[in-house]
């Protein structure tokens, strides 16, 4: 992991790409991490902010998380879902609850998954692959999902790289944020216990 940090800074270094134009390194590393997960996402977040500055690097870092978890599942999905299955199945015993989950709860468990470290990402892709969940569900998922991880990792994140910046309306924000994902799932329960319609989590049938 560390070789391949080094890796990602000489690369930039290398290209002299800087501001906006460092998007064509970090794009297509994305798309990479997001199949092999040789590194973690968070180098290129602090790729982004460090020559985008927090704001837009933020906003870069999501919407090449979201790019990335979206290729992967669809190649997945279309190209490799039974060849995966057959290959990886048994590896996944160990998060067979939380594969349950994902054919429960739908997009919620994936926003869960995607904000904490609780698995690698390219493995998210992949389990999502082989579930029932719609695409246009797991969709959401990825959006919703990575904006939650990089607005989070963005916080704890920004106080290292520009320690002189105020962060109160970073931590306001997610707050609010946080307090609309939970409103909305509880009424996805309520609807569900209610009604015993399942939706898989979909906000679109809210």
């Amino acid at each position: 992991m560390d070789w391949f940090n080094v890796w990602v800074d000489r690369a930039v270094e290398v290209t002299g790409l800087t501001g906006t134009t460092i998007l064509a390194v970090t794009f297509p590393l994305a798309v990479i991490q997001g199949f092999l997960g040789l590194f973690p996402f968070s180098t290129l977040i602090l790729v982004h902010i460090t020559a985008l500055g927090v704001i837009d690097g933020l906003i870069a870092s999501w919407a090449a998380g979201a790019l990335s978890a979206i290729v992967v599942y669809l190649v997945c999905k279309f190209l490799f879902a039974e060849r995966f299955r057959r290959k990886w199945g048994h590896r996944l015993e160990r998060y067979e609850k939380w594969q349950t989950s994902f054919d429960r709860y739908g997009i919620w468990a994936i926003i869960l998954l995607r904000t904490l470290p609780i698995m690698p990402n390219n493995l998210i892709s992949f389990m999502s692959s082989v579930s029932p969940i719609r695409a246009s569900s797991y969709v959401w998922s990825s959006v919703i999902g990575n904006l939650s991880h990089i607005w989070l990792f963005g916080i704890i994140s920004s106080k290292l790289v520009f320690p002189g910046m105020d962060i109160s309306l970073l931590i306001g924000t997610y707050a609010v944020f946080c307090l609309v994902l939970l409103a909305a799932f509880a009424a996805f329960r309520y609807r569900e216990l209610r009604y015993g319609r399942h939706d898989k989590g979909d906000p679109t049938a809210l």
